[in-house]
This record gives C-alpha cells, sequence and structure tokens, in this order.
C-alpha cells in the first residue's frame, strides 16, 4: 500500500512538473529555437476570470451609504494598475495612429494619389526589414527557415487578409466621406469578437451582445443615410460603393486582429510582425505591379506627397507595433474598443481643417 502512494505520488509530480515546464526544441537542430512558456488557448476575458476576483476587485458592500461608497471608492482604485494604464495609454496612442492615417489617406486622395495598394506597400518593406533581420538573429537562418516552412502559411493567410483589408480601407476612403468610414469601421469590433470567441472560446457578457446589436443597427442606418445623401447629390463619388468597401476591410480587420493575438500569444512579437511583414510585403507588391502600375507615372511625386506617405508609413509602423503588445497586455478586443476613440480625434482634425479654410478665405 505505501509502494502504491508513493508511485502516485512520483506520477502526480512528473504531471505538475510537465504542466509547468516549456517547449523544447525536438531535436539538436532545433536548439536555435527561442525556449516558449507551454501557455492555453485562453482569452484575456478567461486568464481574468480564473482569477481570485477578491484579490483583483474589491466587492461592493451594501451596508449603508458610506459603506457603499468607500467599498465602491476602493474597487475603482483597485481598477488603476500599471497594466492597465499602460494598456490606456497604448490604446490612445494607436487610435492617434489611425486618426493620422485616415487623414493622411485622405489628403493624399485630394491631391490625386489613388494607388491604395502602392500606399500601404512602404509599411511591409519596413516591417520587414526591421524585423525579419531581427528575428534572424534570434533564431539564426536554419532556425528562422524552419519557422518560416512550419507555420508560414499562418503568416501568408493573415498577410494577406491584413493587405485586402488596408487595400479596401484606403478605398472606401477614396470613394465615401471620413465620417462615415471612421464610424463603419467599428464593425470590425464584433468580427473580432466573433474569431476570438474561435481561438479562445472568450465569454462574454448579455450587454456586450446587446452593444454589438446596437453597432450593427447604427451601422445600417448610417449606410441608408449614405444612400440618400448619394442620391441628392448627383453622380460622383459612390457612397455606397465607399461603405461597402469599409465593411469588407473592417471584417477583414477583425479577422486579422484577433488571429495576430492568437500568433502573439504563442510565438514572439519580433517573429509575428516580421513574417507579417515578409509576406505582406510580397503580396502587396505583386497586387500593386498588376492592378497599379500604370498609375505610377501619372502621380505627381512631389515633396508634399513623399511627406504624407512618409507620415503614414511611420504612423502604420508604430501600429503595427504596439498592437501585439496591447494584444498581449489586454486582447484585441480591447484594441478595437480602444481605437473608439480615433473618431473624436478626427473630429479635431476635421475643426481644425475647417478653421484654416475660414481663415485662408
Amino acid at each position: 500500500m505505501a509502494t502504491t502512494t508513493q508511485d502516485l505520488q512520483r506520477e502526480i509530480s512528473k504531471t505538475s512538473a510537465h504542466s509547468d515546464n516549456v517547449v523544447k526544441a525536438k531535436d539538436s537542430g532545433d536548439q536555435d529555437m527561442p525556449v516558449l512558456p507551454a501557455t492555453k488557448d485562453q482569452g484575456f476575458a478567461d486568464a481574468v476570470a480564473d482569477l481570485d476576483n477578491d484579490k483583483i476587485r474589491p466587492p461592493i458592500e451594501y451596508d449603508s451609504l458610506s459603506v457603499f461608497l468607500a467599498s465602491v471608492g476602493r474597487r475603482f482604485k483597485s481598477l488603476w494598475t500599471r497594466r492597465f494604464i499602460l494598456s490606456i495609454l497604448a490604446g490612445q496612442l494607436l487610435s492617434f495612429c489611425i486618426t493620422s492615417t485616415s487623414v493622411i489617406t485622405t489628403e493624399l486622395t485630394m491631391r490625386g494619389f489613388n494607388l491604395p495598394t502602392t500606399q500601404t506597400w512602404f509599411l511591409y518593406f519596413a516591417l520587414c526589414i526591421i524585423y525579419t533581420p531581427f528575428t534572424i538573429y534570434k533564431y539564426g537562418f536554419k532556425g528562422w527557415a524552419k519557422v518560416v516552412f512550419k507555420d508560414g502559411w499562418k503568416y501568408f493567410i493573415l498577410a494577406a487578409a491584413d493587405v485586402e483589408g488596408n487595400f479596401l480601407v484606403v478605398k472606401a476612403y477614396q470613394n465615401t466621406n471620413l465620417l462615415s468610414a471612421m464610424l463603419l469601421d467599428t464593425w470590425a469590433i464584433p468580427v473580432c469578437m466573433f474569431f476570438t470567441w474561435v481561438y479562445f472560446r472568450t465569454k462574454f457578457h448579455w450587454s456586450q451582445y446587446l452593444g454589438v446589436f446596437v453597432c450593427c443597427v447604427g451601422m445600417g442606418l448610417l449606410v441608408t443615410s449614405d444612400q440618400v445623401s448619394n442620391a441628392a447629390n448627383g453622380p460622383g463619388k459612390s457612397f455606397i460603393k465607399g461603405d461597402m468597401f469599409m465593411i469588407a476591410g473592417a471584417t477583414l480587420y477583425g479577422f486579422t486582429n484577433a488571429t495576430e493575438e492568437f500568433l502573439v500569444r504563442n510565438a514572439p512579437l519580433y517573429q509575428v510582425v516580421g513574417l507579417l511583414g515578409m509576406f505582406g510585403m510580397i503580396i502587396n507588391g505583386i497586387q500593386a505591379s498588376s492592378l497599379e502600375h500604370s498609375g505610377w507615372n501619372d502621380v505627381v511625386w512631389d515633396g508634399k506627397v513623399i511627406g504624407f506617405l512618409f507620415v503614414y508609413t511611420f504612423s502604420m509602423l508604430v501600429l503595427y507595433t504596439v498592437a501585439p503588445i496591447l494584444y498581449r497586455m489586454a486582447s484585441s478586443t480591447y484594441f478595437n474598443l480602444s481605437i473608439l476613440t480615433s473618431d473624436f480625434y478626427g473630429l479635431i482634425f476635421g475643426t481644425y481643417n475647417l478653421f484654416r479654410e475660414k481663415t485662408c478665405l
């Protein structure tokens, strides 16, 4: 009996040690690969739910008004952890970057630059030349090549969806107005929530589903309003066409955000962003040379256009660098909720432009 008990304890110890262990290379050739923690496919919301909520959020007490207010104060104070503050700051930085790219795309369109694939190619080129050499440095060329051959198909799908998402969004800004495009971009939130559930089985509250429903209703009303406005304005830009482009692009954005979160929770950030940049540069380059090569000679490559392209690329580079960090600190759904403030920043830009035009007059 004692021997059986000792054997059972040894098995339990082995199982516990195995669950806390790390993913190791299977052969000597994989020794260049990084040693990563063995993580479960679990979203941020599920991970938080598994913790002791009493230690994270003090309970609300209802004994009296003073006790209730004191407990609410403690609950509010408990929210402001270092991780939460950094998540807020990162989210607002990304929101400002998105507003910057939206405004710049509108400015480029007004100057006759209607090459959406060419416009985003510089982004993927920058990601590739920055993160791919660093990945090769960390893994060695042999280790990097094994990652490409083993998991390259995942990053190819991610890059293809991201390239086409950026292409459709830029096309949307060329056909509809800035406000409609930025509001319809919120369709990425329910799409991201769906794919988060697919990847992580994340559970959402009923109020969150109600918010998605309200978002869909508002989106339908906005499209209807643009249809009426388009009919009233006569021929010209097709608002409905631009709205459909934005909805399709937002759908791809929601998919890529959730998929990138899934990848960065199981691999280093530089690997994910580097391979995204490499495959994106290839796909984007082929598409640009096929569809937009005739327009390269028609564009006036003056200092303003080049400057706008530089600022656009820099803003997108910051976005693609910080977003995976935010996915780890919070989630891709939180990222999409954070960038809702881009509508407010866009209003500020629009008010400034209107004031500038009136001053010039």
